[in-house]
């Protein structure tokens, strides 16, 4: 007799690595799949449903809105066959701080930060007592390497490695065995990376770009292994482990080199009026 599907929740779950982590889970796992475009869920549920038999639920929320959280959060708790949440919700405006609308940040901070804590905290309440299951931080490889512009996203990606960090301390330490991971992808090709200043033109070839299906299959083995950190593509893994071991004056100087380098070089590539944004 073939055992009963457990729920997987996914953030984030209409395009990019949401997406893929959907399809690449669908097939032994049911879905509770959140994100804001309740056309692409329902398209994305039926496929899913149809492909593979999961029941996928769709749940329309804008998690920058607290009403949405509580929607979200109450419906993690009361799964008794959650086995797995994945953060990946979030978005990325690049831009000096200050050019940008105070509530464009503060929107991303309640995103990457207030509802990870929240639906993470609902989720390990589910979890912790019945000693099994998962949760999955989408983070980035902006936790370890910071650029101009990115201010924001590059500090709350850094509290989500650090936050995850604190959680596997704090499960290891009571002797459980949910696991939890932070997953640093860099370039991905996705919408999350269409609309922002990266050039894919420069880098092609360079196997700094991804796919969502290359990301995903990397953090689902390192979740096997239980793996904390994981960092797809050995690019990725050396910048990260040369970034974080550098004198902090010496990191900056790079960065700051890399920084300026960048934005010439996108400046020669985009139109002076192009309005940049991005989000997943």
């Amino acid at each position: 007799m073939a055992q009963p599907r457990t729920l997987v929740a996914i953030t984030g779950a209409s395009s990019g690595i949401g997406a893929a982590f959907a399809r690449k889970l669908a097939p032994h796992y049911n879905l509770l799949l959140i994100a804001r475009r309740k056309e692409r869920l329902e398209q994305l549920a039926a496929e899913l449903n149809e492909k593979y038999g999961a029941a996928s639920e769709v749940l329309v929320a804008d998690l920058t809105q607290e009403e949405d959280v509580d929607r979200a959060v109450k419906r993690i708790a009361d799964a008794p066959d959650l086995v797995l949440l994945i953060n990946n919700a979030g978005f990325g405006t690049p831009g000096p701080f200050w050019e940008l609308p105070l509530q464009v940040h503060e929107n991303m901070h309640r995103l990457h930060v207030l509802a990870t804590v929240r639906l993470t905290h609902a989720a390990l309440r589910n979890l912790v007592h019945r000693n099994t299951g998962g949760i999955i931080n989408v983070a980035s490889i902006a936790a370890f390497v910071r650029n101009a512009g990115n201010a924001s996203y590059s500090a709350t990606k850094n509290w989500m490695t650090s936050f995850t960090e604190g959680l596997y301390l704090d499960l290891q330490a009571a002797g459980s065995n949910v696991t939890v991971q932070a997953l640093c992808p860099g370039f991905t090709y996705s919408e999350f990376h269409d609309n922002l200043p990266v050039s894919r033109h420069r880098l092609a070839g360079s196997g700094f770009w991804m796919t969502a299906e290359e990301v995903v299959d990397a953090s689902i083995a390192g979740l096997h292994r239980r793996k904390l950190f994981v960092i797809p593509g050995w690019r990725y893994r050396i910048i990260a482990a040369l970034f974080s071991k550098m004198p902090a004056a010496l990191r900056l100087s790079v960065e700051g080199a890399v920084s300026r380098r960048r934005q010439h070089a996108l400046k020669a590539e985009r139109p002076p009026d192009k309005q940049i944004s991005g989000a997943k």
